[in-house]
């Protein structure tokens, strides 16, 4: 499988008066059914969980067969950067991911 060359981003959704998480997941799925299999998310966004709940929904309702169809992409921020901060970011976005 490859990977997407358009993807939905979800900064936008970290605005000073970010919509509402259900709002958030809604947009997710709705962009599932329109085909997307890639989004782009950040901790910096705080979009991360609302990414995870919408690919585990998506699976749940039988809109894809297995999270397997996604290509999820995050980055860490400038802040995380320093040796001993890495891998704790990645953690944190890991835990996201529905299992």
């Amino acid at each position: 499988m490859k990977m997407p060359s358009i993807g939905m981003g979800t900064a936008c959704a970290s605005s000073p008066v970010p919509p509402p998480t259900e709002v958030i997941v809604a947009a997710l799925l709705d962009a599932v059914e329109a085909g997307y299999r890639h989004f782009d998310t950040a901790a910096v966004y705080r979009t991360e969980e609302e990414v995870g709940r919408a690919v585990a929904e998506a699976v749940e309702k039988g809109l894809v067969g297995s999270r397997d169809e996604f290509f999820i992409t995050s980055k860490v921020w400038c802040a995380d950067l320093h040796v001993d901060s890495v891998v704790p970011a990645l953690t944190n976005t890991l835990r996201y991911a529905p299992k």
